[in-house]
């Protein structure tokens, strides 16, 4: 048997050494052109957003005027296009969920490297990239919705979304683990990913998962229901669980609530006593606690984020 300070290291080693591929985040691609519609290759392309630990991240345009960045934590962002001999380019407030592919043209102009294009008021940014049905539901509404507090409870708000054991509300059901499925699919096919990677049990259906993530630690909650895409192996409901980052401010967050029997009312009448009902179904006591605090260790390098519930 391993210790506790084993499997810590152990998790640790592997979350450090499962690839970037892995990870199902979002991304900003799109081609640069100049005003005459040719393509512009070599262009370096900079995102900036507080969600990122290194603040900002780069590419470079192809031959082809074409360019990708990928793994994108959920935030806002901010991208800035610059080519020796144009104008800067800039387009602002992009904002970025799930596995989102947000589409960001440009048009260089010629001129000085001291005038900046900022577009703040462009039309709406749509993913022509991803063939996948999905939902994301951040954490704003899962704090907000009075529903249990998991991600199976959360995802069956989703409509036509069907459970294995019916909707709980409020946590009537505890914390258990629940099956999920969508137009008709199989309970067995659901599966269950955090940043992308599989938590299912390889040794039974593939539904089976022992990982029931920490809402209090999870900044966003993505869905997939329909279109599954090529390197899924089933098409079933696909739940992906985006954990909290901390970031260079301490924030933390706190839920509690709790009842006992004498908040729960019952219909218990001389009547049904006199049948020999001898005492109606009661909830002696029930409570969930969930806090979680994050921030930095070392600013703009190292942040962690803890929960417990």
């Amino acid at each position: 048997m391993f210790s506790v300070g084993q499997r810590f290291w152990a998790i640790l080693l592997f979350a450090v050494a499962v690839p970037s591929s892995v990870y199902a985040q979002a991304s900003i691609a799109g081609v640069v052109k100049d005003a005459s519609g040719a393509v512009l290759p070599g262009v370096t392309v900079e995102t900036s957003s507080p969600a990122l630990i290194e603040k900002t991240r780069s590419v470079a345009t192809d031959a082809s005027g074409q360019y990708k960045i990928v793994d994108l934590r959920p935030g806002t962002y901010s991208v800035t296009f610059t080519l020796p001999g144009f104008s800067v380019y800039k387009r602002d407030g992009i904002e970025l969920t799930g596995t989102f592919t947000a589409a960001v043209n440009a048009e260089l102009k010629v001129g000085a490297l001291d005038e900046t294009i900022t577009v703040t008021g462009a039309s709406p940014v749509v993913d022509v990239q991803s063939a996948g049905q999905q939902r994301t539901l951040s954490k704003d509404v899962v704090d907000a919705i009075p529903t249990g507090r998991t991600h199976f409870e959360v995802a069956a708000l989703i409509p036509g979304m069907q459970t294995s054991n019916g909707t709980d509300v409020g946590g009537t059901n505890g914390i258990a683990l629940v099956n999920l499925t969508a137009h008709g699919g199989r309970t067995t096919d659901s599966r269950v990913m955090i940043n992308g990677l599989s938590t299912q049990n390889a040794e039974t259906s593939g539904n089976s998962s022992g990982v029931l993530p920490n809402i209090s630690g999870t900044q966003e909650i993505t869905v997939d229901f329909a279109s599954g895409t090529a390197e899924m192996s089933n098409g079933g409901v696909r739940i992906n669980v985006i954990p909290r980052d901390g970031g260079n401010t301490f924030k933390g967050t706190f839920f509690a609530n709790g009842t006992t029997e004498g908040w729960q009312a019952d219909n218990f009448t001389q009547d049904l006593k006199a049948r020999g009902l001898l005492s109606p179904n009661t909830n002696k006591a029930q409570y969930d606690i969930n806090p979680g605090a994050g921030g930095p260790i070392v600013k703009d390098k190292l942040w962690f984020y803890a929960a417990a519930r």
